[in-house]
């Protein structure tokens, strides 16, 4: 879903939450999609270093969610490269956003879906069929629980537990 809004205008309206129902992500993550600004309820995966589940989730239609991808941080295998890319762009996500790597960075770039992630990196996954879907993920210090909402553009992502937009 895109929709109207301003990651630092949500911030300024929630700033004084003391609920954690709003949350601001780390600014580690670099863009690596066609659209910068992007917003979806989240469906999770945890795994690492074994993108099987990544697969398995965007082969399912979308319905302009948004992947969150629990992937420890790893800067040594890529959880995401084209063919993934493509397949979230013509199953309807909204987004994907990976504590960890991607690959095929010119060919995520040309697509018109939201790519957050830590940095690149060529070499592939094992496929070992690990991990966990629809689970909560801790991603770069913050906990992102299944069906929350995720919004995303130029100056950074926040996380609230009910759409705010």
């Amino acid at each position: 879903m895109t929709a109207t809004f301003s990651t630092c205008d949500l911030c300024d309206v929630h700033k004084n939450d003391l609920t954690g129902a709003f949350r601001v992500l780390a600014p580690a993550f670099r863009d690596f999609g066609g659209i910068s600004k992007f917003s979806g309820q989240v469906f999770n995966v945890q795994c690492f270093e074994d993108n099987s589940l990544v697969k398995a989730a965007l082969d399912t239609p979308g319905k302009g969610r948004v992947l969150v991808v629990g992937g420890g941080g790893s800067l040594r295998r890529a959880l995401l490269g084209g063919n993934l890319g493509a397949a979230a762009v013509a199953n309807g996500w909204a987004g994907v956003v990976i504590d960890g790597c991607v690959r095929d960075v010119a060919e995520l770039a040309a697509l018109q879906v939201g790519i957050r992630a830590l940095a690149t990196m060529p070499m592939p996954t094992e496929k070992r069929n690990q991990g966990q879907s629809n689970v909560a993920v801790h991603i770069q210090g913050t906990w992102v629980m299944p069906g929350e909402w995720l919004y995303a553009d130029e100056d950074g992502m926040v996380v609230s537990a009910t759409a705010i937009v």
